[in-house]
């Protein structure tokens, strides 16, 4: 039997507040069909809801949510973000209680960052988990699929520690596979040749910091980037360091950048290992490392999943379904 559509409906009618609840052509109403997997007809201020039952219901709560920030324009970042986030308290909800990662959405958020964000937070209870993890941890592992907020959040812990007198300075390291690590035949300096492979880490110092302020802290060297290779033999006192796409890393070099860390220094380490540019025998150091430093007291390890993804909503589809995909096209 065909399920029963879902009514809503806002009244007294606010025309304004439903345009932009609406969004133009439609296109909020859209978002919020394609992501949640419901089909929404309107007449004026009322809403019939069609699919199935769970995600009918879902919609309803989103709508009345964005219906009560609709007193202003409603971007389709805060819409996407909006849903993102919705998508996880609805998977939090129906979740076992054997997720005990799942069950942090309703833990305490980890002390609110100093950064240019004012509205920075954990979206999901893995986002909310990683950054409480970086505050208690002298050394934290984030492995996971894009998008889920593995260097981003590293960068506003790093930012944060920088404002508060924690720290010194931040250092920036990346592997640079793509070019062997043999980067003298790039021209420029230093900061030039290794600054195609740190740019999502500049993306978000410029977010979080502002550009000038930025600009100024690489003038003074209280921010540094270095390449991987280039980590050798150095030691790393009062520092924030991040390692970003550590899943390019050897075992021996993870060990290495690990055995850099110096006196009053943090250091977080992301990468995703479904996404190795290793040599096909060459094993990840991130990988590697999941074994070695398991089980010791003072390093955490946050495992991000497809639905801990804060981008476009399509994208926990797009890694469902290649993961998916993966798993039947393995060979036996």
């Amino acid at each position: 039997m065909k399920p029963v559509p879902l009514e809503i409906s806002f009244t007294p009618a606010d025309n304004q507040r439903l345009a932009n609840l609406c969004g133009s052509l439609d296109e909020n109403l859209k978002q919020v069909e394609n992501v949640l997997d419901v089909e929404i007809s309107r007449r004026g201020e009322h809403f019939s809801l069609s699919g199935r039952s769970d995600q009918t219901k879902l919609a309803a709560k989103v709508l009345r949510d964005f219906y009560n920030q609709s007193k202003q324009h409603l971007s389709l970042e805060q819409i996407q973000l909006g849903l993102v986030e919705a998508l996880n308290l609805g998977k939090s909800a129906t979740a076992g209680a054997g997720d005990t990662n799942l069950s942090l959405v309703n833990s305490p958020v980890a002390t609110p960052l100093m950064t240019r964000r004012s509205n920075l937070h954990g979206r999901t209870p893995r986002q909310i988990q990683y950054l409480q993890q970086i505050q208690d941890h002298d050394i934290t592992f984030a492995i996971g699929p894009a998008g889920t907020g593995k260097t981003y959040l590293a960068v506003a812990s790093a930012v944060d520690a920088l404002e508060r007198g924690l720290v010194s300075r931040l250092i920036l390291v990346r592997p640079a596979v793509e070019a062997g690590e043999r980067l003298g035949f790039l021209p420029g300096d230093m900061t030039q040749k290794v600054d195609p492979y740190l740019r999502p880490l500049y993306d978000a110092l410029y977010d979080l910091m502002g550009f000038d302020k930025t600009g100024k802290q690489f003038e003074r060297s209280t921010i540094e980037i270095a390449p991987l290779a280039f980590m050798r033999g150095r030691t790393l006192n009062q520092s924030f360091i991040i390692l970003d796409e550590a899943q390019n890393t050897t075992p021996e070099q993870m060990k290495m950048f690990l055995t850099r860390i110096g006196m009053g220094s943090k250091a977080v380490i992301t990468g995703d290992i479904t996404q190795i540019d290793l040599p096909k025998h060459q094993k990840s150091g991130l990988v590697d490392v999941q074994d070695v430093l398991n089980d010791i007291r003072g390093i955490a390890f946050t495992r991000f999943k497809s639905d801990d993804v804060v981008r476009h909503p399509l994208v926990q589809r797009i890694i469902n379904a290649y993961e998916q995909h993966d798993r039947h096209t393995e060979k036996p």
